[in-house]
């Protein structure tokens, strides 16, 4: 299969596992936690239709590890992008460098990339600094819903994990069109 022209980039708490399902240990490390409704099957289905997943992620490096393979997608990421080794947090662009760096990506490649993520000050803004374009997943009660300001604004919104599946396949249609 054709790898595909659009590159994901997702974020993990509320927008593929669910932060109030989070059981930690006294290291402060996540050792289990359940996906938000559809998310195994979101990136299990991007990963699968040739979509390049990177995971970019403000945490410890050993709780996604133990998150994701408990759920069954450790391995659909092509890179992964803890804050806790780049020793930045997003919106930094440090995160989001690493990420293309770690996936041989160039300046001319951010148009491609798609940030998705549950928080506006971070996710949103740290993708729309970059020149990618920003989805906000607004599923959890957790965070603010409003942008404090046009920096946070996001390019799309979705309700659900599954809503990225055609919203990526439209933008990569758009690309590949464009090009």
């Amino acid at each position: 299969m054709e790898p595909k022209k659009i590159i994901v980039f997702l974020d993990s708490g509320d927008t593929i596992i669910d932060e109030g399902t989070e059981i930690r240990d006294e290291h402060d490390v996540v050792i289990r936690a359940n996906v938000i409704p559809g998310a195994d099957l979101m990136v299990r289905t991007l990963a699968e239709r040739g979509y390049t997943l990177a995971l970019v992620a403000d945490g410890l490096a050993q709780s996604f590890k133990n998150m994701f393979i408990q759920n069954g997608i450790y391995d659909e990421f092509t890179a992964m992008i803890y804050s806790e080794t780049i020793k930045a947090s997003k919106p930094s662009p440090r995160m989001f460098k690493a990420a293309m760096g770690a996936l041989d990506l160039q300046e001319r490649d951010r148009s491609r990339i798609v940030m998705v993520g549950n928080n506006l000050s971070r996710d949103i803004k740290g993708a729309n600094q970059m020149g990618f374009t920003s989805v906000f997943l607004d599923w959890t009660p957790r965070y603010p819903k409003q942008p404090a300001d046009e920096s946070e604004r996001p390019d799309y919104t979705i309700h659900m994990p599954m809503e990225l599946i055609d919203l990526v396949e439209r933008l990569n249609e758009e690309y590949v069109e464009a090009e």
